[in-house]
């Protein structure tokens, strides 16, 4: 598996080997053995999916909080994904600034979303799957997110505003200016 750190510390994009032949193709997803050689200790505890029939859907940007903040290991199943996620950790030297990156089903690759980071994505094809790990489970109460397109974060979506096609609860969401994070840095 090739493992690429990414601008934001902590954000990984992952390349599993992918095996094709006439019939198609093989991948392994996530092997706690290899994730540990490449120095991921994340252990994740839920698998969730989600399919958007339309191009342009836009889910985000969600997080948890702590004490049931969770990090995520992403894929595409079918379709492909302009993927992003945002610094939320206080001290970091990336706070408050985002990375995007495509996924797709036909390339394999993955991105690793550490705890302290909102993520969202848009759909760049109809009829998108997109599977997902998480290191805690769903807590209603601790759900928050962020507006999609706020003007602070100046995130560079695929998709006009006129044309996103959101939930009625991620269309609520607050400010990144509003958002008290009870998120801090680390380090590396």
């Amino acid at each position: 598996m090739d493992v690429k750190d990414l601008s934001l510390p902590g954000l990984k994009l992952l390349k599993p080997r992918l095996f094709a032949d006439a019939r198609g193709y093989f991948l392994e997803t996530y092997s706690e053995r290899t994730f540990a050689q490449a120095g991921i200790t994340t252990k994740f505890v839920q698998d969730n999916r989600s399919l958007s029939t339309a191009k342009g859907t836009v889910r985000a940007l969600h997080l948890q909080l702590p004490p049931a903040a969770q990090a995520k290991l992403v894929h595409v199943l079918q379709g492909s994904i302009f993927d992003v996620a945002v610094d939320l950790r206080v001290g970091s030297p990336t706070y408050g600034r985002w990375e995007g990156v495509i996924l797709s089903a036909a390339g394999g690759e993955q991105l690793l979303v550490p705890q302290g980071f909102a993520h969202g994505f848009c759909t760049l094809e109809p009829d998108t799957g997109v599977a997902y790990k998480v290191d805690a489970f769903y807590a209603p109460a601790a759900e928050k997110g962020l507006i999609w397109n706020d003007p602070e974060l100046g995130i560079r979506w695929p998709v006009e505003a006129s044309e996103a096609i959101l939930s009625d609860k991620d269309k609520l969401l607050g400010s990144f200016r509003d958002f008290q994070s009870p998120f801090s840095y680390q380090g590396p």
